[in-house]
This record gives C-alpha cells, structure tokens and sequence, in this order.
C-alpha cells in the first residue's frame, strides 16, 4: 500500500526535477523617437537686378555717372543712348552754368557745339506728368526750346528746380523732359557749375552764363551699375 503511494510521488518529482524552470521573456528595448527635422528655412526674396542703363562720362574736370530710366522716358533715353553708342558724345561739351541765377536754380548745360551734322533728328517730348519723373537735384534733363525740338543738348541740375516739370504751376504745360540721374561725381558737376564763365558771352537769359573755357566730354560709354548707386529722386515717390 505504501508502495503504492510512494511510486507515483517518485515519477511526479522526476518529471519535476528534469523540467527546467520558465524563464521570464526578456522586455524589448525601447526607443525614444527621432527628432523632428528642423522647419525649412523662409525663401528670401532676391534682390531684383536693376536693368538701367549707365553712361560713364570722362570729362577734363573728372568722371561722372548717370542712370537713365528707360522704361520710364524710353524715347529721351533712347536718344541720349543712341549718341552714346554711336561715340557721338565724344567731343560734347559742358558750356553752360546758371551760377547767375542764384542757388535755387543751379545747373550744367552740355550739348554739341560743333557741327550741326553731328545731332540725330529732334525726338518726342515726354512731359514729366507723364513718365512720373520730377526735376530734383541730379536729375538728367533734356533742353529745348519748343517740346519736340530736342537734339543732344541736356542739363544736369544741381538743385531742385520744380518748376521744369510739366505741371508746375505757372508753366507751359510741357516742361522739361526728365530721363535720368547723377549717381557719381558730383564733385566733378559742382567743379564744372563752379567754372569761370565768360562776362559777355552768350545770347539773352544765357549772357554771363557761357564757361569759358568750356568742359570737354573726353568719351561717353555705357558702364555696369555700380555696386553702391544710390536710389535717386528723380522718380516721383520712389
């Protein structure tokens, strides 16, 4: 009998014996999520690429720069480009300084003074209502005598003189024809306005204006913009 219950006991601890202990499951590693990728940088705006041209004027007093706003007077700066390109401007000369009309009205007159075979035909006026441009100090404008007779002559102002443009009050309702700017040398406009001028030389309003001797335009050539031209105020609001 003892026997009996004493076998069944001996095979339940062999079974026990020979079956090795369960072994806890391992916990899998865990890890932590990747960073978010950093926000992409904001597109910056490129500068846009200023497409005016630019003449370089070597004169016997020094260099001057001018902007011309073709897109806003293109048929005057296509004219003042045209003698350019042509080498017609070499020889031009600035003859002309209004020191006798006071500091509110200052400026150069240059143009061709030698033979009249050298000047293109007359261009259209652009009166400055329309193109938006204003005569301010620096401001490159065409000299006439009636709207639709300009030539080669132009004026270089070196104050503002408002009452040029197309619709200043008391004017001709024409003006004159404002188609760029002084953006270097203005020391080299102000030598030229300071010149001596001849005391009796010269017609009319223009007697005691006449520089003598006059400033040689040695060479006129188109130039890349220059890196530090400054924004101007020849354009009306810019």
């Amino acid at each position: 009998m003892l026997t009996s219950i004493l076998l069944p006991l001996a095979l339940l601890a062999a079974q026990t014996a020979a079956t090795p202990p369960t072994t806890p499951p391992r916990p899998r590693p865990t890890f932590a999520p990747p960073p978010p990728p950093p926000p992409l940088p904001v597109p910056v705006d490129a500068p846009a690429t200023d497409t005016r041209p630019y003449v370089e004027l070597v004169t016997d007093l020094g260099t001057i720069v001018v902007r011309l706003e073709d897109a806003r007077a293109p048929v005057t700066a296509a004219n003042f480009l045209r003698y350019v390109d042509a080498k017609r401007m070499d020889g031009f000369k600035f003859y002309r300084s209004t020191k006798s009309w006071g500091p509110a009205n200052q400026l150069i007159q240059a143009g061709n003074r030698g033979d009249p075979r050298r000047n293109f035909p007359p261009v259209a006026h652009e009166p400055t209502k329309t193109t938006g441009l204003t005569n301010c100090k620096g401001a490159l404008s065409m000299a006439r005598l009636n709207p639709g007779d300009a030539t080669s002559d132009f004026f270089l102002l070196l104050s503002d003189i408002k009452g040029f443009d197309s619709d200043a009050p008391g004017g001709d309702g024409a003006g004159f024809a404002v188609f760029g700017e002084l953006v270097a040398g203005a020391a080299v406009a102000e030598a030229i306005f300071n010149a001596p001028v001849s005391p009796t030389a010269g017609q009319g309003v223009m007697v005691g204006q006449m520089l003598e001797p006059p400033v040689t335009i040695k060479a006129a050539r188109r130039v890349a913009a220059p890196a530090d031209a400054p924004q101007g105020c020849v354009v009306k609001g810019g």
